[in-house]
Order: structure tokens, then sequence, then C-alpha cells
């Protein structure tokens, strides 16, 4: 049995692929619309699973052609992230036979294909019975995460697991110059899962603003990615947290989600109680500086869209730490106040645990305010 699979997120498609082969499906994926309309004649395919919103052809115009061009009846499943009801309308009324609606799982695809196809005669059963609950996301999102002499801190078993289960992820660790074995655990874990997993190596160490920002850099060359956000290394923002900024994101007109650490009822968050005093001192004058009421600027998770992400971190930061604060200036520069503050969103996180060995001393906390007048100045 023959499936055609048609995504502009090879994300998407690799890992849409791999599971059906593993099912005993042949598969032959398009990146275009129009692509998959060439395969479709060459092909012959028993099913097709389309996407519906791709730049040169969207998946209601293949589905037309195959409709009414091609006069088949081939059976259509949609597979998209558009909830429209207008447009899963139109998809049935074109003649679509089901449509799928992401985030969903891999089993789930699998099950809606073989009631409407059925299952291959070669169908491996180890494959058949796996129960791993792998989603594919509604959008691919890419993550940079800065690592610096992360040897002994980083939770590769927890990237690893997030990777394999959230297909829409791309995570991209940065080694800034480390001097201890961080590549070494890094390379160990890009090829655990390298089409979800890569890695920039910076030669020299330039702090974590330069490291987000040369990751962010590399990640927006991806067209497929249309979120890119950035997380730590040491985990203290949850996964689940942060899978929430981008929800948030994905429901709604914000550029930027960044997540808040600011204590509130039913929340896990703690911090060290000298570095808790010393951060509200901090917001405090970060607030007075930004002229906008965010509370935690620096919480070291935040998301926003790829045409934010290209604007923000295209010319270098003046500070190594500071770099959140100057990402909120920026937007003001470029938007203005109001129009700033309708864009970002601030979202407290339901869990935050500050994680031991962090890079930030005391003595540097003290650099901070003659960094933030300096921050002051530049974008006043």
């Amino acid at each position: 049995m023959k499936i055609l699979a048609i995504d502009d997120q090879q994300l998407i498609l690799l890992s849409v692929e791999k599971r059906l082969r593993e099912l005993g499906y042949t598969i032959r994926t398009a990146d275009t619309g129009q692509k998959g309309i060439d395969l479709f004649e060459s092909f012959i395919p028993d099913l097709v699973i389309v996407d519906i919103n791709m730049p040169d052809m969207s998946g209601l115009e293949v589905v037309k052609h195959i409709r009414f061009i091609k006069d088949s009846k081939i059976p259509i499943m949609v597979m998209s992230g558009n909830t429209n009801e207008d447009v899963i309308m139109d998809g049935f009324t074109l003649g679509i036979d089901d449509y799928l609606k992401k985030p969903i799982s891999l089993d789930e695809m699998a099950a809606r294909i073989k009631r409407k196809i059925g299952a291959p005669e070669n169908t491996n059963p180890i494959f058949s019975e796996k129960k791993e609950g792998r989603m594919l996301q509604k959008n691919c999102v890419g993550v940079v995460i800065p690592c610096y002499n992360e040897e002994d801190r980083l939770s590769s078993g927890e990237f690893r697991n997030f990777a394999h289960q959230n297909l829409g992820y791309h995570l991209c660790f940065v080694n800034d110059g480390s001097t201890d074995k961080t590549l070494e655990v890094l390379e160990e874990l890009r090829q655990s899962n390298p089409e979800n997993i890569s890695i920039y190596d910076c030669e020299k160490n330039g702090g974590k603003a330069e490291a987000v920002r040369q990751g962010t850099l590399h990640l927006v060359k991806d067209t497929q990615l249309d979120y890119i956000g950035f997380l730590d290394a040491d985990l203290s923002t949850d996964f689940r947290d942060f899978d929430d900024l981008v929800k948030t994101i994905e429901t709604s007109d914000f550029k930027i989600v960044s997540g808040s650490r600011i204590a509130r009822m039913g929340a896990n968050i703690t911090k060290e109680s000298a570095r808790r005093i010393i951060s509200l001192t901090i917001n405090k004058i970060i607030q007075t500086i930004l002229g906008m009421p965010f509370k935690d600027t620096q919480c070291g998770a935040k998301i926003m869209d790829r045409e934010i992400a290209t604007l923000m971190f295209k010319d270098k930061f003046i500070t190594k730490w500071l770099f959140d604060v100057e990402i909120f200036m920026r937007m003001r520069k470029h938007y203005g106040k109001t129009e700033a503050k309708r864009l970002i969103c601030e979202q407290p996180l339901k869990r935050w645990i500050h994680a031991d060995g962090s890079k930030l001393s005391m003595k540097d906390s003290v650099k901070i305010v003659g960094q933030l007048a300096q921050i002051a100045y530049t974008y006043k």
C-alpha cells in the first residue's frame, strides 16, 4: 500500500515517513504542493496526506487538482494545524475523507489510515504495537539552549526524551566555547536524535547573550520553523511550562511570550533567599527603565515568532547577561511603548527551581546595575 505525504515542514515529514515505513507502508514525501502533484502522477498512491498551509500552493489547491483535474476518487486526508471551521468545511466540500487536527499523535494518525485503507500485509508486529504517544505539533518550533561548561548539569535524558516525544520541536544547543567536555556530551545527545537536535559550536566564549543570538540567527535560516525561543540548559524552567508558552503564542496575536517566575498561588517557584531579594530589586530598576509593567524580563524561557526573532537578534547586544532587557527595549524602540506592551505577553510559570551551579555570581549581580544604566542610555 502506497501513501503520498505532502507538507512543507521537514520535521513533520520525516516523522510521518519513519512511522509509516515502520508499519509496512510504502511512502513518498513532497515538501511543496506542486512536487506533491508531480509525485501523484508518477507514484499513483493509495492514499494522500496533505497539509493546508503551504507557501506555494495550499493543500486545498492540491485537493482540487486531484478531485477535479485528475478526477480521482483516491482517499485524501488533511493533516493540519489550521482549525478554522470554514477551511475544514471547504475541505470536505472538495471531497476530502478525513481532517486530522494537529497536534496529533502518530498512533492516532496510523489508526485513521488503517481504518481508511487497511494495514499492509507485511506489517511488522513490533512496530504496529508501539504506543509511544509521540506527538506531531501544530507548528514547528526551534529552541536555542546556550551551554557553557554544562558537562555536569546538562539533563541529557530529559532533552532526549522531549525531542523524541515532540516531533515539531528542533533543539539547537549552542556550545559557547566550553572548556570541559560539554561538546562531547552534546555530540552524544545529537546522535540520539539527529533530525530534531543540532549543535552550533562557538570556538570562543562570548557570553550567554551572544550564544543565544548566534543560535537564533542559525535557526531563522530554517524556513520550516514558525517560532523560535530559548531555554536554559539546566532546565530550571520545566518543559511543560515552555510548551505552555508555545501554546499561548499559537493561539494569540502576541509576538513574544515570556515566562515569569513571579511567585503565585499553586506554582512551584523556588529561589535562594539572597538571590530572590537581589532579583526583586533589579526587577524594580528594570521596570523603571522600560517604562512598561513587565515583572520578570530575565526569565530564561521565551518564545517569539520568526519575524520578531530575526529583527530582535540582528544586531549584537551591548551586555552579556541582560540581553532579555535589551529585547524588551528593542521592541519598545521599534514599535513604540503602547504597541510593544500589546505584542508581549508575560506568562507565569507553574514550575521554576533555581539550579545549583549558576554562572551568575553575587559579584556579577552588583555589576548589573551599571549595565542597566548603560542599557538605559543606549536605548533612550
